[in-house]
Formats: structure tokens, sequence, C-alpha cells
């Protein structure tokens, strides 16, 4: 393992690194973000991120995983006094034991695969980055292939978001677009390939019932802002509208809760096809 750097004071190079917990320009012109936690900084690592810097508790006897990384992972390494990794960690008195410090990809839309079972999620100018994780998270649990966010937005690198994610945000391509033109110019193309991907819209007041509604195509999934749902652009862009049948009080859902459960029929709908697909299919003899 390399001689680690060794950093005991709040000098310019922590002050950079705690201005990425809360700075989202800071973070883009770095163009890097810190992540905490086995889990996500093990699939940042296994998906092939690039981690800038590792940046360790001197003063605690490392896990075994924490030594293995600081083993195999090639970058930096920094030993930091554990009062400053827990400031860099946001946990108050209890230091985590590692931090990544890791670079963000291109706002490109071709990370996202497009196949002929494609399932895409938009979000429409999301204002909470723990929607945004948690959305991620979710698309990633029910075999989506990338979240858009669209608009004046919350920041998917926001440290919430990153958290919330919890690692899915390594595993699923999320990209950020200024507006609707971007990602029509890509249905667009998508489609001239022989990709005939539909563009759906969630609405309280949606044309039909999720459970009516054919989650099989390839389509992308528009999902509003918290409070007042999808834009007149994004709205005018659907080709169909689902609603979310509901009981009680209750008029609609938080944007998160919503996606997880249309994205759950959606993969319910799949696999169930999947499943039919696999009975009728001739055996070979």
């Amino acid at each position: 393992m390399p001689v680690a750097q060794r950093i005991t004071s709040r000098n310019a190079r922590f002050q950079q690194w705690q201005a990425l917990l809360t700075n989202r320009n800071k973070r883009q012109r770095a163009g890097e973000f810190l992540v905490q936690g086995v889990r996500p900084i093990s699939l940042a690592v296994e998906y092939g991120w690039p981690i800038h810097a590792l940046v360790f508790d001197q003063s605690r006897s490392l896990s075994r995983w924490a030594q293995e990384l600081l083993r195999t992972v090639r970058t930096e390494q920094i030993a930091m006094a554990p009062d400053l990794l827990a400031e860099l960690g946001e946990k108050g008195e209890s230091a985590p034991e590692v931090i990544a410090v890791v670079g963000m990809p291109a706002d490109d839309l071709g990370r996202i695969t497009v196949g002929d079972d494609f399932l895409g999620v938009l979000f429409d100018r999301p204002t909470s980055p723990g929607n945004i994780g948690s959305i991620i998270r979710s698309a990633d649990a029910f075999g989506a292939h990338g979240l858009i966010v669209a608009g004046h937005a919350a920041d998917v690198y926001d440290s919430k978001s990153v958290r919330a994610s919890t690692g899915s945000l390594f595993a699923l391509p999320a990209v950020r677009v200024p507006s609707p033109r971007e990602v029509t110019d890509w249905v667009g193309g998508q489609r001239a390939a022989g990709r005939p991907i539909v563009l759906v819209g969630t609405d309280e007041h949606g044309d039909h019932d999720v459970f009516d509604f054919d989650f099989t195509q390839p389509l992308l999934l528009l999902v509003g802002n918290e409070t007042s749902g999808l834009s007149n652009a994004w709205r005018e862009l659907c080709d169909h509208t689902v609603r979310i049948p509901m009981t009680g009080a209750a008029s609609s859902l938080n944007a998160a809760n919503a996606s997880t459960a249309i994205l759950y029929e959606a993969a319910r709908q799949r696999i169930l096809a999947g499943k039919r697909g696999s009975a009728e299919a001739p055996r070979q003899g």
C-alpha cells in the first residue's frame, strides 16, 4: 500500500472537499463529489467510476474491506484526522472509515443503453435531492436502464441524493439535461433507429390506470415536479398518461413513491411477459 499523505488541519485541500458537499457550482467545476459507505464505494469501484482519492481515518484500525480497498484501488490516499473526516462525512462526531472522492461522468444521453426492452425514467425539475436518489434506487431495483433529470433541478450529485441512492447511482446512468429539446432529439434518434420509445406521463388524472397500461413496450416514464407535476411542455410531448388508483383522503403520492409503484407494475408486467414467452417457445428436440 503506498504511503498516504496526511491532513490534520483545515487546509486548502480540506476546504475544497468540504465545499463539494454544499456547493453545486464547485462540484461541477471540480468534476467530482464525495461518497461514503461500504456499498456505495464498492459499487463505484465495481462499475469503473474514476476514484480521484481515498480519504481514511488515520486514528483507527481499518476493517478488512477498507484495507483491501486501499490496497487494490490505484489512486491518491489521504490519512485524515478523525474530526475533519467527520465533517466531510456529515455525521457530527462520528467519522466514517473511508470517503471516496469520485469523478463525475459527462451528462451524455448516450450513456443510457436503449434496447427493445428499454425502460427509462425522466424526472422533471425535481426540488428534492433525496427524491432523486430514491428514484435512482427504485429504477435500479426494478430494471430500468437510466434516469434523466430535466430542467432547473436539484443535483444528482448532491450528498443527499448520493446517500438516498444507496449506491445505485453507480449502477444506473443518471443524466442531467437543461430542457425538453435534448430529450426529444434523443428520442427522435432512437425512433429513427427502429426503437419506438413511447413517452408516458404520470398524472393523478391520467388516461389509463397503471394496471391497464402496457408497460412491456419500450418507454420513458415522465415524472413531474413534487409540487406542480409535469410542465406543460412535457405534457404536450406525452403519448399517454397513467394514474395510480387511490382510496382514502390522499389525492396523490410523493414523486418517489409514485415512481416506485409504477416501476414495480412495469417490472411485474415484464416478468410475466417473459414467463409467457418462455412457456410459448417451441421445445428443441
